[in-house]
């Protein structure tokens, strides 16, 4: 368990570093399955700054990997991020990504309240509906 509460699972011998993130894989396999999507990867990474050097220090590149990549049969990619949380770092690393790079980036999260069938949604559809609930009472 991480410092955000998380369980890392292994399932079809891939390590996922959240209950929900392996979750996210079997639904994106019965997708597949189902002819939904043309096919889907894992944690691919990308590079939001490169690495550079300023008075003698050399600093490392800022990095972003994101879950999954689904690849739909229009020839779109759309990348996912399953989050249990928001974080400073990642709202910065997101910015910075939807700021390099013309592709979709979408966050989601399991939530059997406000979720589809599945439990998933976008993570701020999620937020707006929260909010939405709390102004309700």
């Amino acid at each position: 368990m991480n410092k955000y509460r998380n369980k890392k699972v292994e399932i079809d011998g891939i390590k996922f570093d959240s209950k929900h993130e392996g979750e996210y894989y079997l639904y994106l396999k019965k997708l597949k399955d189902e002819g939904k999507i043309k096919d889907f990867g894992l944690q691919q990474r990308f590079e939001l700054q490169p690495s550079f050097k300023k008075d003698g220090k050399t600093h490392r590149a800022i990095t972003y990997t994101v879950d999954f990549a689904i690849y739909h049969w229009n020839g779109e990619v759309e990348y996912i991020d399953v989050k249990g949380m928001e974080t400073q770092q990642g709202v910065m690393r997101k910015k910075m990504f939807d700021y390099k790079y013309k592709e979709k980036l979408t966050w989601i999260q399991k939530s059997i309240k406000y979720g589809d069938e599945y439990g998933w949604i976008e993570y701020e559809e999620l937020k707006k509906k929260r909010k939405a609930a709390k102004k309700a009472v």
